[in-house]
C-alpha cells in the first residue's frame, strides 16, 4: 500500500507555500518604506486558499500561480505617495510568521503520526 503525501499533508502544505509568498510580499513592503510612490500590497490569505482549493487541478503548484495582489489602503496618507505604514506591515509580517509556524507544527505532527504508524506503534 502506498502513501499519498498530498492526502496526508492536506491544506497545510499549500498554506505553507502561500505563507512564504505572503512573507516575501510583506518584506518587499517593509524594504520600500522610504521609496516615494511605492504602493504597499498584500494578499487576502483566506480568499487565496479558497481559490487554490476550488481550482480544477487539485495539486496545482502555488509557485506556478501568482496570488492576487491587492493594494493596501493607508490610514494616514504620505505626502510622497508611499502607502507603507511601518507598524501595519510589521504586525502583518509577525502574524504571518506565527501562522506559518502553526502550519509547520501541524505538518510535523502529521509526519510524526505517519512515522509511528509505519513503525507499528
Amino acid at each position: 500500500m502506498s502513501i499519498r503525501f498530498e492526502e496526508v499533508t492536506g491544506v497545510h502544505e499549500r498554506a505553507l507555500e502561500l505563507r512564504m509568498q505572503r512573507s516575501e510580499i510583506l518584506a518587499a513592503n517593509l524594504a520600500n518604506e522610504d521609496t516615494p510612490g511605492f504602493q504597499a500590497r498584500d494578499i487576502d490569505f483566506r480568499k487565496e486558499m479558497q481559490r487554490l482549493q476550488d481550482s480544477e487541478t487539485p495539486r496545482q503548484s502555488i509557485a506556478g500561480s501568482d496570488p492576487r495582489l491587492q493594494y493596501r489602503v493607508p490610514t494616514q496618507a504620505s505626502q510622497d505617495g508611499n502607502t507603507v505604514e511601518l507598524s501595519v506591515e510589521q504586525a502583518q509580517f509577525s502574524r504571518n510568521s506565527m501562522d506559518f509556524q502553526t502550519s509547520l507544527t501541524f505538518l510535523t505532527m502529521k509526519f510524526r503520526g505517519l512515522k509511528q504508524a509505519i513503525e507499528g506503534r
